[in-house]
């Protein structure tokens, strides 16, 4: 008689596999020389508290959306980076272009094997978030997008960096955590977004003078 357990649950597996992601740490951070940065999954986190806490905001913007189903794309929009890794978008003209048909093949390819055993929901919630063409996937984006700005408010305060150690040559345009922000301005899609931005940027340079 052997002595072998059961066969591995594929479904376990693929959520193992899928926790990967609370230890991938966010790139940008990791570039920028800020101590101790978030992982992936705490930015995802991030991500669905704003969609429950700011999404009545955006209502007027997307009519009709659905906050519950928004919930769902948020958890799930970066869990492709778990086999991928975080890959950066810089907004600096110097920094090493990202070709995004490779990324998203890559991503394609990933989420084909941490959602394959799971329920299709899981991979439609990702899918309709890579479309961007629902509501909920728009604020979903928008909320992404804010999250950034709102860690770096965070790291400033705390002060997690120092902005004249280790900075990237590429980057020194941009005043400390400025070039998340630079990043983000040009990709912000609805008035909302736009005046929640305004308020980040503003609270940030406050912090910093």
């Amino acid at each position: 008689m052997g002595s072998e357990g059961p066969e591995p649950d594929p479904v376990l597996e693929a959520v193992l596999d899928a926790y990967a992601l609370k230890d991938e740490g966010r790139t940008g951070w990791q570039l920028r020389g800020v101590d101790a940065p978030e992982s992936v999954a705490a930015h995802a986190w991030g991500v669905a508290y704003l969609v429950l806490a700011l999404g009545d905001r955006f209502r007027e913007d997307l009519p009709g959306v659905d906050l519950d189903r928004a919930l769902r794309l948020a958890v799930v929009h970066d869990v492709a980076e778990a086999e991928t890794g975080d890959v950066a978008t810089r907004a600096d003209s110097t920094a090493e272009s990202v070709d995004r048909d490779e990324k998203e093949a890559r991503e394609r390819a990933a989420m084909a094997d941490l959602a394959g055993p799971l329920p299709e929901r899981v991979r439609d919630a990702w899918e309709a978030y890579e479309a961007r063409e629902t509501p909920e996937a728009v604020l979903v984006k928008e909320c992404d997008l804010l999250d950034t700005c709102l860690q770096a408010i965070v790291y400033e305060r705390d002060g997690r960096y120092d902005p004249a150690d280790g900075t990237p040559e590429a980057f020194a345009e941009y005043d400390a955590l400025e070039e998340f922000f630079a990043t983000t301005e040009p990709r912000i899609r609805t008035d909302a977004g736009r005046a929640l931005f305004e308020q980040l940027r503003e609270r940030y340079r406050t912090l910093r003078s």
